[in-house]
């Protein structure tokens, strides 16, 4: 698909994110069924799922035959942030042949020196033609990564880095995305801390292009633990 072919098939859309990564219950070592997880977002209407890992890109484009938003999470000393953080990753996910790559592109420190803009300019150079999402966490990173040739943006790293940490709370940064809608001519995608259809609904009618929901969807353990901690 082309870029806006892409764009127009998710604008107004749920975006599942199907991730499992160590130490989470469905997370296998030798094996993933985050395939199936993906099936079942493609039954319920999904018309793009979010993955990380070249195997569950693999698996699930082949499973589903839908758009994927792919990332690698790799974690480097120098490094604050582990979301397609290097070159290598990058490529990891142009072989596996995700549709959009998406790249952190907070402020966080970087071990190559690099700012997030300047490494999206390199990738950019090495593969013009790539789409690519920047994860952002504020405004500000988010108008860079787009003046740095970021396809589209989101507030998926919103409430975890350092400079944003007292806005992790218990929802979504309904305000962050407004912003981002109003001021950023591209796509926005809200993501982070969605919990209920009503949010999701809340975030498309604030000009979120589409919302990336994960937690809420495929991770049982988050999902259970919210049970248990609404009760007490």
């Amino acid at each position: 698909m082309t870029k806006q072919e892409l764009f127009s098939l998710m604008k107004g859309t749920l975006i599942v994110s199907c991730q499992a990564t160590p130490g989470e219950p469905l997370y296998l070592k030798d094996d993933s069924i985050m395939y199936l997880m993906a099936r079942a977002a493609k039954q319920a209407g999904a018309k793009m799922i979010r993955t990380s890992s070249v195997r569950d890109i693999v698996a699930i484009k082949e499973e589903t035959g839908l758009p994927v938003i792919g990332l690698i999470k790799r974690e480097y000393p120098g490094y604050s942030g582990r979301i397609t953080m290097t070159m290598r990753e990058v490529d990891e996910c142009m072989a596996a042949r995700a549709d959009i790559i998406s790249i952190d592109c907070t402020d966080t420190p970087r071990g190559d020196g690099l700012t997030a803009p300047q490494f999206l300019r390199q990738v950019k150079e090495k593969y013009p033609n790539s789409i690519l999402m920047a994860d952002c966490a504020t405004l500000p990173e988010a108008a860079a990564a787009y003046e740095a040739g970021a396809d589209l943006v989101g507030s998926t790293l919103n409430g975890y880095t350092a400079e944003t940490a007292a806005c992790k709370v218990d929802g979504p940064n309904f305000a962050l995305v407004e912003q981002m809608a109003r001021t950023l001519p591209c796509p926005v995608i809200a993501e982070g801390r969605v919990h209920t259809p009503e949010q999701a609904k809340r975030m498309l009618a604030l000009g979120a292009w589409a919302v990336v929901v994960g937690g809420a969807i495929t991770r049982p353990l988050e999902i259970a633990q919210r049970f248990f901690d609404g009760i007490q």
